[in-house]
């Protein structure tokens, strides 16, 4: 990290598609090594701007009472902020002790938020944003895949708390994608309509259109769409719990 008319400079933002940068860190939880730890697990690694601070507790508390269902989804969740870990130690007593919202209280949370005071985590991952703030983190969302990709990233500014149903729609999405060799379409749901292949040739295309697949509607050659059930999405994905 280089510093030019205090100004900081910020590594290019890691991109979907390529490896997940590795880094060493102490958490909450002990010292974890990053992503060769969670190796044949999904991790939905996030960052927060700061301890103590009310959108960010609310946060925490949503992470916290869905990390089972992560966990039936063979995901692992890790948190981050440039706070140092005797604050997060407090923060998170704090919440458990302290805090009810929309029905949540008692909340403890058990996966490991990383303590990066250096901010070199932050920087590695471009959740230091400038534009937004120097000194925060952005809310960066990066689903990272059990060979250690990073399949999708998602950044939400410092005044706006994440969408938690659509984090857990674009894990569910990234497996069943990945499951079924498929693609999804806008604003799809387990038991939606699922996108198939291209066609590959001019052949396969007039083919399709002149002699559907069983069980597949084309709406031109370029966009055919086939059934796939909830409960086969279900039985292929929850079976790694």
């Amino acid at each position: 990290m280089e510093h030019i008319n205090n100004v900081t400079q910020s590594r290019p933002i890691p991109r979907i598609g390529e490896p997940a940068p590795q880094f060493k860190a102490i958490t909450t939880q002990g010292e974890i090594n990053f992503p060769s730890d969670y190796k044949g697990k999904w991790v939905i690694l996030f960052s927060h701007p700061a301890d103590f601070t009310p959108v960010c507790t609310s946060e925490f508390m949503t992470f916290a009472s869905m990390e089972k269902d992560f966990k039936e989804l063979n995901t692992e969740l890790v948190g981050l902020s440039v706070d140092g870990l005797y604050s997060h130690i407090a923060w998170l007593r704090t919440i458990k002790e302290k805090i009810e919202y929309k029905g949540m209280k008692n909340v403890e949370v058990n996966f490991p938020l990383i303590e990066d005071i250096t901010m070199e985590v932050a920087n590695l991952y471009g959740m230091l944003q400038p534009g937004e703030s120097n000194t925060k983190a952005v809310r960066a969302v990066f689903f990272i895949d059990p060979k250690g990709i990073i399949r999708t990233i998602i950044y939400y500014p410092l005044s706006l708390g994440r969408n938690f149903d659509e984090i857990k729609r674009v894990l569910i999405g990234l497996q069943t994608a990945d499951e079924f060799k498929v693609a999804l379409p806008a604003d799809w749901r387990p038991g939606d309509d699922v996108i198939v292949p291209t066609a590959g040739s001019c052949g396969q295309a007039k083919s399709r259109l002149e002699v559907p697949e069983e069980g597949v509607t084309c709406y031109d050659w370029f966009f055919c769409t086939k059934k796939l059930e909830k409960e086969k999405v279900e039985k292929a994905l929850w079976k790694k719990k």
